[in-house]
């Protein structure tokens, strides 16, 4: 066999897909330490002839397998989390830094005061909203939406959720009327757990109030008794307010008293850490059965929600504790959403997997706030997209705030010494890649000297690639790592999938493993552009990959760069931004004819939107030089018009104007000659 190896050896290997899966089929049958010595194709099968603990990387082409070590988990969150509290019941697993009202004389004073939920009072209190969600009609396999930020009852509920063995469905609670009726509808939503208001960034205590949102949904908020009626989402039968009108004394949510078609939040479960029967599902739980379902693009035109399973973020959260070196006895500041993979898998899933605590230091992200926590609880974490971390580099340059933190900082060490981050040095950075410099500051102000970079996407519950504290210097920052456990990449030819590149090579990168989704909800079409399965009828079993739209290339010893994106996605301050929502809304504005959204580089968000508009025959623009006709369109009126239709971040920075658009043959606008295009246009201007 040995000669007829030699003649399948991956750096020949550019042949069809039927011939390379027969490759793989004789490879498997023949695994050995020499055949991986040599570098040739494994499956995590022959783990069981040959335990490994390290990536296993192809001699020549870009193709990695994760370790199989630790193997992974085959029971359900909520059995795992009993054995957690179990083993850890009386330490804390989370605590949530309260915000003050905005009136208060000093709103960045230490500690304005706290919950904490210990292991076994978060189990309590979870069992108890989970028996209250069941006597509403909750019940196994139904949608419960989200909308809020990072709070005690955020995390109360998705433990809830799970052990009732319905569906979390985490919303961005800066949705509009639009968004959040487009999602809750799309999913089929049967019951909503809602603040009265909105945390905003950056904004603390001075939030959005819900009131006219939830009037939109539900027109009869005054009628008590029965089931609700919502026009706009008919399977809806239960709105849960909670109620945090008290920390937002200006925002004008109106009382409860006078809304009883809401059912308040603390009548389900009041905060009490006294014990509560164990919740029994309707029927037995399994791994593979979804447990959440997470948005991966814009709701208001063509939403994408990925189905993820008890065994998907489950395992994606422990081994991502494992690689960066998460431990009991850590405590990490966490100021990502909890509606997005980065704060409820990387965050509370990786800690909630090692019995270690995570600080949510504000309900939405507040520079001010992470930096208190982190100083006030003595963290050894700090989570964080890089837009974040620069925030909070910025007020350490302020010589008053630090002041601030040294009041709030209590003596440490034998000689009493005050230190502001003496055990700050694990963390996490995702969402867009790390500059260098960045890096620096992280480790020389913070003493992050153990932070991590983790890749992934919703798809794949996120993390498929990451760095590791022990990686050399250089590949901590100018790369995303390498594959995690039980997990495979490659790095194909974009024109032919069936091709895996040689290393050095751009390509589009895919994903293979455990962690893929099930699929998009109620969107077989999507979910079968970006998921193959590759194999044919001479195979049992077929490997279905994941097709990211990211461009990538793997380095000899098998570390991943992410060097473009093959789709249009845009990624600011770590949130992704698909150019087709803004695109279709602005198109709605009866002046507009055409428009096309690109991405641009920005020194603080990383990318930023930008906008090419074409306006109708009879429009004039602001910059013509006659604008006495009626019909005349601002930049200020494009963006306007964004805000309130969308979200804010959505928004664009740019806006310029054109007669005509790059365009192929077959009439498909060239985004990147836009894209350099904007750049240039932006540089003259500067």
């Amino acid at each position: 066999m040995k000669s007829s190896f030699q003649l399948l050896t991956l750096h020949k290997l550019r042949v069809s897909r039927l011939y390379y899966r027969s490759w793989r089929r004789v490879a498997l049958h023949h695994g050995t330490h020499e055949h991986l010595r040599r570098g040739l194709f494994t499956r995590h099968s022959i783990g069981k002839q040959a335990v490994q603990q390290r990536t296993i990387v192809t001699s020549s082409l870009s193709y990695a397998e994760g370790p199989q070590e630790p193997p992974l988990i085959t029971v359900t969150i909520p059995e795992h989390f009993r054995s957690i509290v179990s083993q850890h019941g009386d330490k804390p697993a989370a605590r949530f830094r309260l915000p003050q009202p905005s009136q208060s004389p000093d709103p960045l004073s230490p500690e304005p005061g706290s919950i904490t939920l210990t292991y076994e009072a978060l189990d309590n209190q979870s069992n108890a909203l989970a028996h209250s969600l069941r006597s509403q009609g909750v019940k196994k396999g139904d949608r419960v939406a989200l909308s809020l930020g990072n709070v005690a009852e955020h995390v109360v509920a998705t433990y809830a959720i799970f052990k009732l063995g319905a569906i979390l469905v985490p919303l961005n609670p800066t949705f509009n009327e639009k968004q959040l009726v487009t999602a809750l509808s799309h999913l089929r939503v049967s019951a909503l757990i809602i603040s009265a208001v909105t945390d905003l960034a950056y904004k603390p205590c001075r939030g959005r109030s819900n009131h006219a949102l939830l009037k939109a949904l539900i027109p009869d908020l005054a009628k008590s008794g029965g089931r609700i009626e919502s026009p706009s989402v008919p399977t809806l039968q239960s709105v849960i307010i909670v109620d945090n009108a008290p920390s937002h004394p200006h925002a004008g949510f109106p009382p409860l008293k006078d809304l009883p078609t809401l059912i308040p939040y603390s009548s389900l479960a009041p905060p009490s850490t006294l014990p509560h029967n164990p919740v029994v599902p309707d029927t037995p739980l399994h791994p593979s059965d979804t447990i959440n379902i997470q948005f991966t693009s814009g709701t208001t035109s063509a939403p994408k929600a990925a189905m993820l399973t008890h065994a998907n973020i489950l395992n994606n959260g422990r081994l991502i504790a494992q690689r960066m070196g998460l431990l009991p006895n850590d405590r990490i500041v966490c100021p990502p959403p909890l509606f997005h993979c980065f704060g409820c898998v990387l965050g509370l899933q990786a800690t909630a997997t090692t019995g270690a605590a995570i600080l949510f230091p504000s309900p939405a992200f507040d520079p001010a706030a992470a930096l208190l926590m982190a100083t006030e609880h003595d963290a050894t974490g700090l989570y964080g997209v890089p837009t974040m971390f620069a925030a909070e580099l910025e007020l350490l340059s302020s010589p008053a705030f630090v002041d601030r933190l040294r009041s709030a900082a209590p003596s440490r060490g034998d000689n009493g010494k005050l230190t502001l981050f003496p055990n700050l040095r694990k963390g996490i950075a995702a969402g867009s890649s790390v500059p260098e410099p960045l890096m620096r500051q992280l480790n020389a102000r913070l003493g992050l000297q153990d932070l991590v970079i983790c890749y992934g996407m919703t798809e794949t519950s996120p993390v498929s690639l990451m760095t590791s504290p022990a990686d050399p210097p250089a590949k901590r920052v100018g790369t995303v790592g390498m594959v995690m456990p039980h997990t495979r990449v490659k790095i194909v030819d974009r024109r032919d999938s069936t091709r895996v590149l040689p290393r050095g090579e751009c390509g589009e990168l895919a994903v293979s493993g455990y962690l893929l989704m099930k699929r998009y909800f109620d969107d077989q079409a999507r979910t079968d552009e970006v998921m193959i399965e590759e194999g044919g009828e001479e195979e049992k079993e077929g490997e279905v990959w994941m097709y990211t739209g990211d461009e990538a290339r793997m380095d000899e010893q098998g570390y991943v760069e992410i060097t473009g994106r093959i789709k249009d996605l845009i990624i600011r301050a770590g949130e992704n931004i698909h150019p087709l929502e803004i695109e279709e809304e602005i198109m709605r504005h009866e002046l507009v004819r055409e428009a096309s959204v690109v991405g641009v580089p920005d020194e603080k968000y990383g990318e930023v939107v930008a906008v090419f508009v074409a306006v109708h025959g009879d429009v004039k623009t602001d910059e013509a030089e006659e604008v006495r006709e009626e019909k005349v369109l601002s930049k200020d009126e494009v963006k306007d018009w964004v805000r309130k239709h969308l979200s804010g971040h959505l928004v664009p920075k740019y806006v310029f104007w054109t007669d005509e658009f790059p365009k192929t043959a077959s009439g498909k606008i060239q985004k990147f000659k836009l894209r350099e295009l904007a750049k240039d246009l932006i540089s003259k201007a500067s």
